[in-house]
C-alpha cells in the first residue's frame, strides 16, 4: 500500500461508507473493506484500473471528475478519499466542495509543491523541478495545478472548511520536526481530514 494511504486509514472508521476519488486499481478499497468491514466506492476514469477493480471485487463508476460529483447525494458517503490526485483537476476548488457536499468527511494527500528543494531547483537551475515524487518534464506532467500547503491552507480558509486533523511529512512519509516548524518550506506531502 502507498504511504500516504497507510497514514490516512487510521481517519477512517469501520463499517463506513467510503468513496475513493481516483481509486486506480481499488487495492486500498479492498484493504478497507478486509480490515475495517466499509462499504466503498471508487470512481476512476482508466479502463484498465477499472478492470482490476472490478476483478478485485470492488465497486467502481468509470467517471471523469472534472465533470464534478453530482450524481451523489449530500452526505452519502461518511468518507471521501482524494489521494495524490488534487494538484492533476482541472478545476481543484470545486472538486473539493464536491467532496464536502458528499462526504460527512473528506481526507485529501497532494505534493507541496513548495518544498525546500523544489524551490531550490528552480531557483538555481532554472528549470522544473523534478523528484521521486514529481518524476515529471514540465510537458508531460499531470500535474495541472503546483499548490501548496499554504495555499490549501488558504483555500480552507476562504471556503471556511473546518481542517480536522493536518500531517506534513518527508519524501519517506515520515513526521520530521522541520516540517512541523514550517510545513509549508519542509513538507513534502501533505495529508488533509477535513469536513463542513
Amino acid at each position: 500500500m502507498r504511504a500516504d494511504l497507510s497514514l490516512i486509514q487510521d481517519w477512517i472508521s469501520p463499517g463506513s461508507r467510503v468513496l475513493d476519488l481516483g481509486c486506480g486499481d481499488g487495492s486500498f478499497l479492498a484493504h478497507l473493506k478486509r480490515t475495517k468491514n466499509i462499504r466503498g466506492c471508487g470512481l476512476e476514469i482508466d479502463p484498465a484500473n477499472i478492470h482490476l477493480c472490478l476483478q478485485a471485487g470492488i465497486n467502481v463508476i468509470e467517471q471523469d471528475m472534472d465533470k464534478g460529483l453530482a450524481n451523489f447525494e449530500t452526505d452519502s458517503f461518511d468518507t471521501v478519499v482524494l489521494a495524490q490526485t488534487l494538484q492533476a483537476l482541472h478545476k481543484p476548488d470545486e472538486i473539493v466542495d464536491a467532496m464536502i457536499r458528499v462526504g460527512k468527511n473528506c481526507i485529501l494527500t497532494f505534493p507541496n509543491f513548495a518544498y525546500w528543494r523544489h524551490r531550490l531547483s528552480l531557483l538555481t537551475g532554472g528549470r522544473m523541478p523534478k523528484s521521486p515524487q514529481l518524476p515529471y518534464e514540465w510537458y508531460n506532467t499531470p500535474n495541472l495545478h503546483h499548490c501548496t500547503i499554504g495555499d490549501f491552507d488558504a483555500l480552507c480558509a476562504t471556503k471556511k472548511i473546518k481542517v480536522l486533523h493536518r500531517t506534513v511529512v518527508d519524501d519517506q512519509h515520515l513526521h520530521s520536526t522541520l516540517a512541523n516548524f514550517n510545513p509549508n518550506f519542509f513538507g513534502v506531502n501533505a495529508i488533509y481530514h477535513i469536513s463542513r
